[in-house]
Protein backbone atom coordinates (compact mmCIF):
# COMPACT_ATOMS: atom_id res chain seq x y z
CA UNK A 1 0.00 0.00 0.00
CA UNK A 2 1.67 3.19 -1.23
CA UNK A 3 2.10 5.98 1.89
CA UNK A 4 0.43 9.26 2.00
CA UNK A 5 1.90 12.59 1.38
CA UNK A 6 0.92 13.15 5.40
CA UNK A 7 3.01 10.28 6.36
CA UNK A 8 5.53 11.26 3.97
CA UNK A 9 8.48 13.47 5.29
CA UNK A 10 11.25 15.83 3.80
CA UNK A 11 14.71 15.36 4.13
CA UNK A 12 18.01 17.15 2.29
CA UNK A 13 20.93 15.19 0.79
CA UNK A 14 24.15 17.79 1.11
CA UNK A 15 27.37 17.53 -0.79
CA UNK A 16 30.10 19.95 -1.76
CA UNK A 17 33.21 20.51 -3.60
CA UNK A 18 35.47 23.61 -2.95
CA UNK A 19 33.83 25.40 -5.90
CA UNK A 20 30.15 24.24 -5.94
CA UNK A 21 27.51 22.83 -3.21
CA UNK A 22 24.58 20.36 -3.78
CA UNK A 23 21.45 20.47 -1.49
CA UNK A 24 18.51 18.13 -2.83
CA UNK A 25 15.41 18.19 -0.90
CA UNK A 26 13.37 15.05 -1.50
CA UNK A 27 10.45 13.19 0.21
CA UNK A 28 10.87 9.86 2.04
CA UNK A 29 9.20 7.49 3.96
CA UNK A 30 8.90 7.69 7.33
CA UNK A 31 12.11 4.83 8.62
CA UNK A 32 14.27 5.75 5.58
CA UNK A 33 18.08 5.61 5.87
CA UNK A 34 20.56 7.75 5.14
CA UNK A 35 22.39 5.87 2.85
CA UNK A 36 18.64 5.06 1.28
CA UNK A 37 18.01 8.89 0.77
CA UNK A 38 21.49 9.35 -0.37
CA UNK A 39 20.37 6.80 -3.41
CA UNK A 40 16.65 8.28 -3.82
CA UNK A 41 18.20 11.69 -4.17
CA UNK A 42 20.22 11.17 -7.72
CA UNK A 43 23.01 12.77 -6.65
CA UNK A 44 25.44 10.00 -7.51
CA UNK A 45 25.03 10.75 -10.60
CA UNK A 46 25.30 14.16 -10.87
CA UNK A 47 28.52 13.16 -8.98
CA UNK A 48 30.63 10.58 -10.58
CA UNK A 49 33.07 10.91 -8.45
CA UNK A 50 30.73 9.95 -5.64
CA UNK A 51 31.09 6.30 -4.63
CA UNK A 52 28.29 4.31 -2.70
CA UNK A 53 30.57 1.76 -1.28
CA UNK A 54 32.67 4.52 0.48
CA UNK A 55 30.57 6.91 1.91
CA UNK A 56 31.23 9.14 4.82
CA UNK A 57 27.80 10.23 6.14
CA UNK A 58 26.69 13.00 8.39
CA UNK A 59 23.72 14.54 9.65
CA UNK A 60 24.25 18.47 10.66
CA UNK A 61 27.97 18.02 10.78
CA UNK A 62 27.87 14.70 13.13
CA UNK A 63 29.02 11.98 11.20
CA UNK A 64 26.66 9.15 11.18
CA UNK A 65 26.20 5.16 9.85
CA UNK A 66 24.36 4.48 6.39
CA UNK A 67 21.44 2.88 8.72
CA UNK A 68 20.59 5.57 10.76
CA UNK A 69 16.93 6.24 10.29
CA UNK A 70 16.20 9.97 9.47
CA UNK A 71 13.59 12.13 11.39
CA UNK A 72 11.62 15.13 9.43
CA UNK A 73 13.84 17.72 7.84
CA UNK A 74 17.18 15.90 8.47
CA UNK A 75 20.25 16.64 6.51
CA UNK A 76 22.58 14.33 5.01
CA UNK A 77 25.68 15.41 4.32
CA UNK A 78 28.18 13.24 1.93
CA UNK A 79 31.62 13.93 3.39
CA UNK A 80 35.17 14.03 1.00
CA UNK A 81 37.82 12.64 2.13
CA UNK A 82 40.47 15.18 3.49
CA UNK A 83 43.75 15.51 0.78
CA UNK A 84 45.66 16.31 3.57
CA UNK A 85 46.19 15.64 7.38
CA UNK A 86 45.02 19.00 8.76
CA UNK A 87 48.05 19.34 11.43
CA UNK A 88 50.85 18.91 8.92
CA UNK A 89 49.05 21.36 6.52
CA UNK A 90 49.12 23.69 9.62
CA UNK A 91 52.18 23.11 10.13
CA UNK A 92 53.56 23.46 6.14
CA UNK A 93 51.62 26.84 6.76
CA UNK A 94 53.31 28.37 9.72
CA UNK A 95 56.88 27.15 8.51
CA UNK A 96 56.43 28.94 5.07
CA UNK A 97 54.90 32.23 7.06
CA UNK A 98 58.24 32.34 9.06
CA UNK A 99 60.27 31.38 5.93
CA UNK A 100 61.35 28.24 7.22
Amino acid sequence: MPNTQAEMMTVEVAYALPQVQTIIALTVSPGTTALEAVIQSGIAQQYPDISLDHLVLGIFGKKTEHGTILKAMDRVEIYRPLLANPKEARRQRAAAKNGK
